[in-house]
This record gives structure tokens, sequence and C-alpha cells, in this order.
């Protein structure tokens, strides 16, 4: 933007938001400055990668100085830096433009927002509700993560041709903003947290998610989940037009007369918002009971964003998951794989072997780590797989208490775990890359790993 140009830019936080800013503000022509307080031998890596931009930034580290602060025309900083940082402050006192990441491209975002709030569940809906827009044929921007700041909609080179965006909002990035308005807000719980170091008590972390909600006007819509906050005497308050969903019959609760939104009835997804559409779901692709409820506030979102019935359908038989969240990727030879590297606990590998009705072809394993008590889930892996892979440093340990528990194989490698995976695979079986544990023994990140696990697949 031109009125940008030669403006002094503070960027606070070295993360990859704070390179999505700089990238953006290196694309207006201004004169960048970034600070970070943690010291330099911690960013090593950021330093290097700041050094091969072009121009340069100046750079602060280790320390916040109050006059990077007042020298600047415009502070930026990132949702995870305290928006009460005393270098904030004395910035705002001296009359500087301060924002977050997210306050700055809402405020220069002229398209329509689309915003999925709660406390957990964000990304799978928002990905839905983008992925059924563009399959109605509409130009969408997915993001509001780390992966993929708000700010990198500002970024894009066709931004003019944008129908939605489809965010993310966490209440930490709702503390760095009081106006955001969006068209439509999803809500599909609220847990009660109090995130250390930013929110006083569980109540302000709640107060705070409900912001959204309570911004809204009568021409907004509001999608909230009956089976979790139907008491939740605010959202029922709320001056949006509110839609409901529930895995439950609402004709079964008796509330089909009181309510519009989605419901699951006699084996099909019903909504009744704008006109009556029913969906089939015996071809559905996504799996387990959240991924389901997630999938109701998409399509319930949808509805009141008048998306068709057909693109819903789509959505429903093929949509294939977040990356690395039990992620569908490919049927090959009548076996399905499944990528679901971001699951690096026992907990969550339980609760993903939970997800599938058949017994599966587990890869598992990774960084060792002292003391784990992998034997309380012997029972699961009994029940729900049929072929256990094992392999990374904790190889051993997880065999020594769960080996028993189903057919076992130890192998040297992450190349071998998936071939052996699938020479021990039959039509109709299902091979689940599910770690439980840390893929750091080899892999930088759950990301490598599941992305190298992809690789592998397709070399097969």
């Amino acid at each position: 933007m031109e009125k940008f140009k030669g403006k002094k830019v503070l960027v606070v936080g070295l993360g990859k938001t704070g390179f999505a800013l700089i990238n953006l503000f290196n694309q207006w022509e201004c004169d960048i400055r970034v600070t970070d307080i943690k010291p330099i031998f911690d960013l090593n890596k950021q330093v290097k990668r700041l050094k091969k931009i072009n121009p340069t930034p100046g750079m602060t580290l280790g320390e916040h100085k109050n006059e990077d602060f007042i020298e600047a025309d415009i502070v930026i900083y990132s949702s995870s830096v305290d928006p009460n940082l005393p270098q904030l402050q004395v910035a705002r006192e001296h009359g500087r433009e301060v924002y977050s990441d997210f306050a700055f491209a809402y405020a220069h975002c002229d398209k329509p927002v689309v915003a999925v709030c709660g406390s957990a569940g964000r990304t799978t809906i928002a990905h839905m509700i983008g992925y059924t827009l563009k399959v109605d044929k509409k130009n969408v921007f997915i993001g509001g993560t780390s992966e993929e700041p708000f700010i990198n909609f500002l970024s894009l080179p066709n931004r003019e041709e944008i129908d939605y965006c489809v965010v993310e909002v966490s209440p930490l990035q709702l503390q760095t903003i009081d106006n955001f308005k969006p068209v439509l807000a999803v809500y599909p719980n609220l847990e009660e947290k109090n995130l250390m170091g930013r929110f006083k008590s569980s109540s302000e972390y709640l107060d705070t998610a409900l912001k959204v909600a309570r911004n809204l006007d009568p021409n907004s819509c509001l999608i909230v989940n009956f089976d979790k906050l139907a008491s939740n005497s605010a959202l029922r308050s709320m001056n949006a037009q509110t839609f409901w969903y529930s895995r439950k019959s609402f004709v079964t609760l008796g509330v089909i007369a009181e309510i519009q939104g989605t419901h699951f009835h006699e084996k099909r997804i019903h909504s009744n918002i704008h006109y009556h559409s029913e969906f089939k779901v015996t071809d559905m692709r996504v799996i387990g009971q959240n991924n389901r409820e997630n999938l109701l506030a998409a399509i319930t979102a949808c509805k009141a964003l008048k998306v068709s019935d057909s693109a819903i359908q789509y959505c429903i038989e093929k949509f294939p998951g977040i990356p690395h969240r039990l992620e569908f990727v490919i049927e090959k030879n009548g076996v399905r794989f499944y990528n679901d590297s971001k699951s690096e606990t026992m907990d969550e590998l339980k609760v993903s072997l939970e997800a599938f009705k058949e017994p599966v072809i587990l890869i598992a394993g990774g960084k060792e780590i002292e003391d784990l008590p992998f034997d309380k889930y012997f029972n699961v892996i009994k029940e729900k797989v049929r072929v256990m892979v094992l392999v990374g440093e904790v190889k051993e340990s997880m065999n020594r208490l769960l080996g028993e528990a189903t057919q076992t194989y130890l192998v040297g490698s992450f190349d071998e775990s998936v071939l052996l995976a699938y020479q021990k695979s039959r039509t109709g079986d299902i091979i689940l890359l599910c770690p439980g544990n840390e893929g750091t023994d080899v892999f930088r990140d759950f990301e490598e790993k599941g992305n190298y696990y992809k690789k592998l697949i397709f070399q097969l």
C-alpha cells in the first residue's frame, strides 16, 4: 500500500508471524526494524534468515529498547506477545500506531470475514468451511494461525479477487482487538482455561472468548454447538441470527420448533436454514466424533452463507482432514493410509485409535522419554490394533509394555516401518501413523515426519 511507503515499522517478535510481517512491510517498501526479548544465541536461525533479506532489517535482540518503540511510526506485535508489554504502552503514550498482527490485518481487510472462535477444533472447522466455499466457486483465504497468519492476506497478489476470509480466532488474539466484527462467527465449544501470564482468571478467558459474539448485530450470523453450549445464557441472548448444530436429533430433543440449525436425524444430516436440506453421510470421509462435530459446524456455517447443497455434500464425502491430524492420505490397492503425526502423546494416540471402528495397522514410536506409563494403554492397543510397527528410540520401551497386546514388529528405520506396515496389510485395512511420542529423535517436528510419511506412501 502506497501510504506505508517509507514508514518506520517496528516488528515485535521473531516467530513465523514476525517474518510474515517483515515480508509484508518489505513489499510495501517500509523501513523495518525487529526486536525480540530472546538473546541472540537463541535466535541463530532467525538472524541468519534476517540477514538474507534485502534490505536487512535493523535488529534489537535480547531486550526491548524504549527508543525503538518511540522512533517507529508503526509498532506491530505478534499475538503471542503480551499486549501489556511496557514498551507498547510507551509507544501508545508517544502517539505511535500500535497494532497486533491480527488487528492490523483486520483493519486493512475489506472482505467479508468468517471467524471460527472457541477453545478447540478451530483449525478443522475453518478449513472445512473454506474447502466448501472453494467447491462453490468462491475465492477464499484461510488463516489465523501461526502457520498461516491473517496478515498473509494482505500479501496476496490476488487479494482483490478474494470473496471471503475464513480465520480462526483464539482468545489470545481477541485480547488484542476490540472492534472485530465478522459476518459470521462459529462457537464449537468454550473451555474454562486460564492461560498463565495473559489471563487473570478463567472467567476473564471466557469473557474474552465471547467478545466476538457480543460485537455481532442482527445482520450477522452466530453458529453455536447445541450439545455443549445450549445452557450458555450469554450465547442465547446475542443480537445475531443464531443457528445451532447438534449430533443429536432436534426432533428427539423436542426443540425442532424452537431453533434453526443443523442436526443428525434418521441417518442423515438435516438443516432448516433458509430452506430444508438433507445430506447423506454414508460416504463421509472424516472420522472420529470430534471431526463429525466439526463437520456439522461447517455445514451450518455454509448453509447460513447460502452455499449450494451440492458443494456441502461434496465436502462431506471428499474433505480429507487437516494435514497431520487424522488426515486421509490415499487409498492404495484397497488399503487406506492416514497421517496423524501431530498425535505425539499416548493420550492422543488413544483418542485417534478410538476414532476407527475396525482395528488398524499402527506405526508408532519416536523419542525416548523416561517413565512414560505405556502399560495403561495395553487394552486399547489390544482392542484397536491388528498389527503394531514400532520405530525410533522408544521402540524397546513400548515393546516391553505393549508388545504382547497385539502382533508387534520392531524396525530400524522409519522407511522400514512404512514398508513393513504395507507388506502386512490386506484389502480393506487401514494403516495409521500415530507416533504417541515426540518425533524429534529423527525429525525436526511432527510436520516433517508427516510429510516424509506421505512421501514414502506415494513411493510404494
